[in-house]
């Protein structure tokens, strides 16, 4: 039985600076901890938590988000954000202890999983539609060419520079 539906993790997952990240805020939410409670954990266990597992965001990221967002679902907030990778979230579990931290994070390590599956399958698709498009003549070109653009996902029309959500499939 899952806590919390896949889509509402799904939705809290970005891309910033190339690496599928959730923020401290949205985790601390999950878990139901307060943003304050998640981040001293963490920085208890600071040695848990390397560069490629956590990071600050940087002021620009930080804007970003927030314009993306509206200002008012921010709140008080007057700290940047950390964002936590895959990785970083796994870590989160030998830190938080609670069997709700350890359920909850079950869950959105099955979630990062299920996107990462949906990517490689994105990834196959296109190359076996390469390689039939060198198999067959200019005839179906057009075809390939409408395929590709059902694959491509939906772009915004206005994307803040540095981060993207992940696309839902």
């Amino acid at each position: 039985m899952d806590l919390i539906p896949q889509v509402l993790i799904e939705r809290k997952i970005f891309l910033i600076r190339g690496r599928r990240v959730m923020l401290d805020r949205d985790l601390a939410e999950l878990y139901g901890v307060e943003t304050r409670d998640l981040n001293k954990a963490v920085k208890r266990n600071i040695d848990r938590f390397p560069e490629d597992f956590m990071f600050q965001l940087t002021n620009e990221e930080f804007v970003n988000l927030k314009f993306h967002f509206g200002t008012s679902s921010w709140g008080g907030t007057r700290k940047l954000s950390y964002a936590f990778t895959e990785n970083g979230v796994a870590m989160l579990s030998s830190v938080l202890n609670s069997k709700l931290a350890i359920h909850v994070n079950i869950q959105i390590m099955r979630t990062f999983t299920r996107l990462r599956e949906i990517l490689l399958t994105h990834k196959d698709l296109a190359r076996k539609l390469a390689d039939m498009e060198k198999k067959y003549d200019s005839q179906f070109k057009v075809v390939f060419d409408a395929i590709r653009q059902l694959m491509k996902p939906d772009e915004p029309k206005k994307k803040p520079i540095g981060f993207r959500r992940e696309p839902n499939k």
